[in-house]
């Protein structure tokens, strides 16, 4: 069941990713375009699932458990510190400069071309430098 109910879940995620226009690099470079031709619908779709995610977090902090049974595994760190700035600068320059970020990037896998495939791979990549850098700091 909880394999079926994550396929399930990330299916919508996929889909609401690919109808929001979030698997277009050319829309989201426009969203990140303040200087230039700024599109501000992403900001929209942002809004939006801050909306949705807002009041569901707020009951999920209630809860123990989830509707599956599994144990809840919210986010606990509430300090603003090295890591999190210069892991948040990564990201951002990544999206800035592919126009991804890992959600819609694996997403856009599905159409085939290659520059989700190229983003998915340096992502793996990088993801295995951290690996490799946290193993060694421990």
């Amino acid at each position: 069941m909880r394999i079926l109910m994550a396929l399930i879940t990330g299916l919508v995620f996929g889909i609401g990713l690919i109808v929001a226009g979030m698997t277009n690099p050319a829309k989201v470079l426009g969203f990140l375009d303040l200087a230039g031709r700024w599109d501000p619908s992403l900001a929209l779709v942002m809004a939006g699932a801050i909306l949705v995610a807002l009041p569901a977090f707020r009951v999920a902090a209630r809860r123990r458990q989830s509707l599956l049974g599994e144990p809840m595994r919210l986010p606990t760190a509430t300090r603003i510190d090295r890591q999190l700035v210069l892991g948040s600068l990564a990201f951002g320059a990544g999206w800035g400069l592919a126009g991804f970020c890992p959600g819609p990037a694996l997403a856009s896998l599905t159409t085939g071309a290659v520059q989700p495939l190229i983003f998915c791979a340096a992502m793996l990549v990088g993801m295995g430098i951290f690996e490799l850098i946290e193993r060694r700091r421990s």
